[in-house]
């Protein structure tokens, strides 16, 4: 399953939400931020999206989904916990790569920081993969609307 350009994090605000509100799971290679998004009330108008289609983008999906089950992941790696710039970017990779492959393990409407560590980058990937999914287990799922 690819990791799509609407399942990344990006903005500010959202990623210090799931900072101040959000969950925290230590998977000792990397800890996992998790906060699930609300829904927007059903009288709430809707967020118009601008999407600028470009010749290299016909016939794919839009770049920014307003779904409230997609899951939206940001991968941090800074340089007092890593290292240098190879060490956090080869981190970084390896988180991503995880998310990638187990991606479905996670529920619907979530959003996710991986903060990754200096054994990031040394760990095997399948302990990074199986901490992941272990990570994943202990997020509930999504409560039914009333």
């Amino acid at each position: 399953m690819r990791f799509r350009p609407e399942q990344h994090l990006r903005r500010q605000g959202d990623i210090r939400s799931v900072r101040e509100q959000g969950r925290r799971v230590d998977c000792r290679a990397f800890t996992v931020w998790w906060k699930r998004r609300e829904a927007p009330p059903a009288n709430a108008p809707r967020a118009r999206v601008c999407v600028i289609a470009s010749t290299a983008a016909v016939g794919r999906a839009p770049l920014v989904s307003t779904r409230p089950e997609a899951i939206r992941v940001c991968v941090i790696a800074s340089a007092a916990a890593v290292g240098a710039a190879t060490r956090r970017n080869r981190a970084k990779r390896r988180l991503r790569e995880v998310f990638r492959r187990h991606q479905d393990l996670v529920p619907a409407g979530c959003d996710l920081l991986l903060i990754a560590r200096a054994a990031a980058t040394d760990w095997p990937l399948a302990e990074l993969e199986n901490k992941f999914a272990e990570a994943c287990r202990q997020i509930p799922p999504a409560s039914p609307p009333a």
